[in-house]
């Protein structure tokens, strides 16, 4: 078929790499189509575009002059226009030569990428609701880049949950749920794309570095078999499947891509499989058992092999500039960096956009020992890690003591409200009693709980941590409504018991701790307070005293005495000025300030003026963290 394909990922920011996009690279290479993978700004690919048929153009008529080495000048001229990226260069001088670049300027002014699209078929994933702006607006521009409309394919979670809504903003009827059927985008064709393996080498065509990475990603059940009203999964994978073999995935993934070191698993409800038991055996099988380890291994091998078998030369060449950098990095003789620097610079191999895959090939009898003098192969532990999380209600002696032949790390254990706290609290006990002591545990919150539940589910893993000697990370959740009209769009849902000032001190809280909270009294004290009453005055706070509570709160130096002895601000307590004047007001105004706090807005003319008390306290509301820094 020799079909062109453009798959995109919106340019938000995410943590896993797209799976559903990497097994349609499979399937569309695997049928010998030409397979591209974006992720960015869609006018930057749009310049891309027009930038490399420029210089396909330019190369046919003046063949004396290398014009990729101009591909930066020539991008940035096309995508701003200022003739100062061409004056540095000679060869723009010439007057034929700038009429053509002025032309190709033109196209892309009148979004000829629009009027000659150049894709036979264009997919676009989709993720969280509250990225719909920025989806949206992906689709509508990406479905220009194809020929025909009906080959525009959109998926992902967005699109499942959401598919009459996105058909009415883009015009394209989304897929729904899992491509688990044959012929889900060519009719009569046998393959299912969902169980066909991953395409790592699309992760190379792109700037981006996903933070999960170095990693199988796999899926060995689909589903779960419980029905939480706040959870996508029933609508995303209804039908539980109790055992996808991961065997035939990695012995792939190794051939083509090259070992990774750690596994990681998006199951929903691994304990619910009948064929558990199964499942950690062959995890173990794969190379994951208690106390594995992985050797690095020779990435130029890789990248060379998948050269020579023409397997995504657009990946490859940047991956080779990356690994020629890195080589003149790690060299420590300066004579022999120097050197090196020179021939790739000789053999145009410093940049992706000039390298060619036949110089890459032509300097490998020089860099390849050079790669082996600076690339040692090491060992480090591999880690198994069901990302999305344990039920602790399907907890037992037996499936832990079998989870520890593994390594498991984190045990990740859902604590989403606080009537699971007897059946939570038995599930870390029973998996620390199997020597599983690094958890990981998700906290929803803003849904049907009270915010001192919130900080009770934080306590009870604190005073775990202590008394089974265990390391629990808490990442509070904020809970969003999947499907609400009001709400898909952004993330501006407050639950019944929740209100906005609530929301912004447990977000500033988080933001200093990093989104987490780890094992340490002392410092989940300092985060949260040492009592539920403490608790409550930090939601009312002011959002500057939270963040900088240490410079603004005397007592809690004294009590950190050692630690801040040599505080700058010594003499600062508005915090506890704050406070005391807060307590001070009468019932009736207190609610009356309550009120306009519980809004988070205090800038003038976003509340109506109350009495002099009243300003008195919220103007300690209007303190910006700039005041702070100052």
């Amino acid at each position: 078929m020799n079909r062109k394909v453009l798959l995109i990922e919106p340019n938000y920011k995410n943590k896993y790499p797209p799976m559903g996009l990497m097994k349609i690279a499979t399937y569309y290479r695997m049928k010998g189509d030409d397979v591209r993978f974006y992720k960015g700004d869609m006018k930057s690919l749009a310049v891309e575009l027009i930038c490399e048929d420029l210089i396909d153009n330019l190369e046919i008529v003046y063949p004396e002059y290398f014009w990729k080495q101009y591909y930066m000048a020539l991008f940035n001229f096309i995508k701003i226009g200022r003739y100062s990226f061409l004056e540095e260069h000679d060869v723009f001088s010439l007057d034929d030569i700038l009429e053509v670049v002025k032309e190709y300027r033109k196209k892309y002014k009148n979004k000829e990428y629009f009027t000659n699209p150049r894709f036979d078929k264009v997919g676009i994933t989709t993720l969280f609701t509250f990225y719909w702006d920025i989806t949206i607006d992906t689709i509508n521009f990406a479905k220009q880049l194809c020929k025909n409309p009906v080959d525009v394919m959109v998926g992902g979670i967005m699109s499942s949950l959401l598919p009459n809504e996105i058909f009415e903003a883009t015009g394209i009827r989304p897929f729904i749920g899992l491509l688990n059927q044959p012929g889900d985008i060519d009719p009569g064709d046998e393959l299912i794309i969902d169980q066909l393996p991953l395409d790592y080498s699309i992760l190379d065509e792109i700037d981006y570095v996903y933070p999960a990475n170095n990693a199988y990603f796999a899926y060995m059940t689909r589903g779960c078999v419980n029905k939480c009203k706040f959870c996508a999964v029933p609508r995303l994978e209804p039908e539980y499947c109790d055992y996808i073999s991961l065997r035939e995935q990695i012995k792939i993934t190794n051939e083509r891509f090259g070992i990774q070191k750690d596994l990681l698993l998006l199951d929903n409800n691994v304990l619910a499989s009948k064929c558990y038991d199964e499942i950690i055996d062959e995890i173990k099988e794969c190379g994951f058992a208690t106390g594995a380890t992985y050797t690095t291994p020779n990435e130029y091998d890789v990248m060379i092999k998948n050269l020579r078998d023409s397997y995504n030369d657009r990946a490859y060449i940047r991956k080779a500039v990356k690994i020629y950098k890195d080589i003149i990095e790690r060299l420590k003789n300066s004579e022999e960096k120097t050197e090196l620097f020179m021939l790739f610079e000789k053999k145009q191999c410093l940049y992706y956009y000039t390298a060619t895959k036949e110089a890459i090939l032509e300097l490998d009898e020089i860099v390849r020992p050079l790669y082996e003098k600076t690339h040692r192969p090491t060992k480090k532990k591999r880690i198994v890690d069901f990302n999305q999380g344990i039920d602790s209600r399907f907890i037992k002696n037996e499936n832990m003591k079998k989870l520890s032949e593994v390594n498991i790390y984190p045990l990740r254990i859902a604590f989403d409200h606080w009537k699971l706290r007897d059946i939570y609290e038995k599930s870390v006990r029973t998996a620390a009693t199997n020597g599983i002591k690094n958890l990981s545990n998700y906290l929803l919150y803003n849904f049907e709980d009270k915010p001192e539940e919130l900080y009770y589910r934080l306590e009870l893993n604190v005073r775990l941590c202590e008394e089974l000697d265990a390391s629990i990370y808490s990442f509070p959740m904020k809970y969003h409504p999947i499907n609400d009209p009001e709400f898909f769009k952004n993330r501006d849902y407050i639950g019944e018991y929740w209100n906005r000032k609530f929301i912004r001190a447990i977000q500033a809280v988080l933001n200093s701790t990093k989104g987490k909270i780890g094992r340490g009294k002392e410092f989940f004290e300092e985060a949260f307070g040492s009592n539920v009453d403490e608790f409550h005055k930090i939601l009312w706070m002011p959002e500057t005293f939270i963040i900088y509570r240490r410079q603004y709160d005397a007592k809690l130096r004294e009590k950190l005495a050692d630690r801040y002895k040599n505080h700058s601000d010594k003499d600062c307590d508005d915090a506890n000025v704050w406070w005391e004047k807060f307590k001070a007001l009468s019932e009736g105004k207190r609610e009356q300030a309550k009120a306009i706090i519980a809004l988070n807005k205090f800038r003038e003319g976003e509340y109506e003026p109350q009495d002099a008390d009243i300003e008195e306290v919220l103007s300690y509301y209007k303190l910006t963290r700039d005041d702070a820094e100052k």
